[in-house]
């Protein structure tokens, strides 16, 4: 009998999985060639937006009385002038409802090359118009058209370039690379004064024959180079995994209405004093300070020139100083000065000073055409989900400019001649409006580095308005 001794095997210990945890999504890194396409197209289509707005109303403070309404008084001309600066705003939130429904649909670069066609073609046109001498009626008739024309293309252009850069950049550089399309604003009004500059060195005869159509004729060339630009565009990276999860929507618009309203009135009301100061400083100053103040016509041009610069590096450092401390704090902070700011701004224009003119004007530049707007380039971009963000910041955006900087430079006119040429109605009605934004941002949520790729807006909480069937939102990576 074999007694060797026999090693028995242990049984087999069983072995436990440990629990697996799925790690949420994060982010790819942005790609830096896709960052500085988006950044330049960005800039030189606002650029050009700017541009025909600028020369626009520079021409309707300046000119456009006396070329298609000649036959009314100059304060009458105006107005007139005026109110088709007005009309073009209106057709603004049209031309959101229309573009912002393939921009979430198509992609971003669909629609920034359309519209980009539109308003220099647009702006085009009307440096080939006839005036009232000789065609009557029908000049002004035309103007509104091209107005309309313009404003519509617009209507999607600023929300378009804010999407896309917003999507493009990396985390924690949303807000300065963002305010770049502010950048381009500020660019473009800089471009409109230097033309206007330049036209106004020719003889009265000649800016009103031929000099105010070459001003508008020089769009044109803005135009060829916004598009070398846009057609070099790829698309955002939460459009393609939209693309690629078949998640658009059939309907953006009617998504927002049904599950954006919170966002986009947001929205809505923290633009509507900004668009309202920012169009009476870029606008109707020029004209007071020409009809009330008595400057000359020579120096409008000069102070806004001055103004956009100042006012594009102060988009820059505000969206930057968003990154670090937060949209909120930054652009309550902006919003609150702009409550304070009209009356001492009316104090210095007329004191007749031309330091303190420039002074005001520039402050104005810096705060409310283009700091406070460098702030909404990437804030109202994450206050939207990724299914409906483009039309919800659109709709936004140029409902409240209707409202805001489509009419303010008419109220403002309005309000000087109903109060025998007083200011104060003015400065009332501009810290107003300014103090409804600051209220409205108070009630917005931080979105500083918020997922973008989340299906929710972040104005969620208990009467959730995600869409049905969405998927509950990722936490932010930072």
């Amino acid at each position: 009998m074999d007694n060797t001794a026999r090693t028995t095997a242990p049984p087999p210990t069983p072995t436990t999985t440990a629990p697996t945890t799925t790690a949420p999504p994060v982010e790819p890194p942005a790609d830096p060639g896709a960052v500085r396409r988006a950044a330049w197209a960005g800039l030189i289509g606002t650029a050009l937006e700017q541009y025909d707005f600028v020369i626009y109303g520079t021409a309707s403070a300046l000119i456009f009385s006396d070329l298609f309404f000649p036959n009314v008084s100059a304060s009458v001309g105006i107005l007139a002038s005026f109110s088709t600066y007005a009309v073009g705003f209106a057709a603004r939130p049209l031309g959101g409802l229309f573009f912002s429904r393939y921009g979430d649909r198509l992609g971003r670069k669909w629609v920034l090359v359309a519209t980009l066609l539109l308003m220099g073609g647009s702006t085009l046109a009307i440096g080939l118009l006839p005036t009232y001498g000789q065609v009557g009626l029908l000049a002004p008739i035309l103007l509104l058209l091209c107005r309309m024309a313009q404003g519509f293309g617009a209507g999607a252009e600023q929300s378009g370039g804010a999407t896309l850069l917003t999507e493009t950049a990396a985390t924690g550089r949303r807000g300065r690379l963002a305010s770049l399309v502010m950048t381009g604003a500020a660019l473009g009004t800089a471009l409109g004064a230097v033309a206007w500059i330049l036209a106004q060195r020719l003889s009265d005869d000649a800016l009103m024959s031929w000099g105010w159509r070459l001003v508008f004729g020089s769009s044109l060339l803005v135009t060829v180079v916004a598009m070398v630009f846009r057609r070099k565009l790829t698309e955002s990276p939460v459009f393609k995994e939209l693309k690629q999860q078949h998640e658009r929507p059939a309907s953006p618009v009617k998504e927002v209405f049904k599950h954006g309203r919170k966002p986009t009135l947001l929205v809505l009301f923290m633009n509507f004093g900004i668009s309202t100061q920012s169009y009476t400083y870029q606008v109707f100053m020029a004209s007071y300070l020409v009809s009330s103040v008595g400057v000359d016509k020579d120096f409008v041009p000069e102070v806004l020139l001055l103004g956009a610069l100042c006012g594009g590096v102060a988009a820059v450092c505000f969206g930057t100083l968003s990154d670090r401390f937060g949209r909120r704090p930054v652009y309550s902070l902006i919003v609150g000065a702009l409550v304070l700011l009209p009356t001492p701004t009316f104090v210095a224009l007329n004191s007749g000073s031309k330091v303190a003119i420039t002074v005001a004007i520039v402050i104005g530049f810096i705060l409310a055409c283009q700091g406070a707007v460098g702030v909404q380039m990437s804030y109202f971009p994450e206050l939207f989900g990724n299914r409906y963000r483009y039309a919800g910041v659109t709709l936004g955006r140029e409902f409240s400019s209707v409202i805001g900087g489509g009419v303010a430079p008419l109220i403002c006119t309005a309000l000087v001649s109903a109060f025998s040429g007083s200011w104060i109605p003015v400065a009332a009605y501009m810290s107003l409006v300014a103090a409804v934004s600051l209220i409205a941002t108070r009630m917005a949520p931080e979105t500083v580095d918020r997922d973008l790729n989340a299906p929710t807006d972040s104005t969620d909480g208990a009467d959730s308005t995600d869409p049905p069937g969405a998927a509950p939102a990722q936490p932010a990576h930072r």
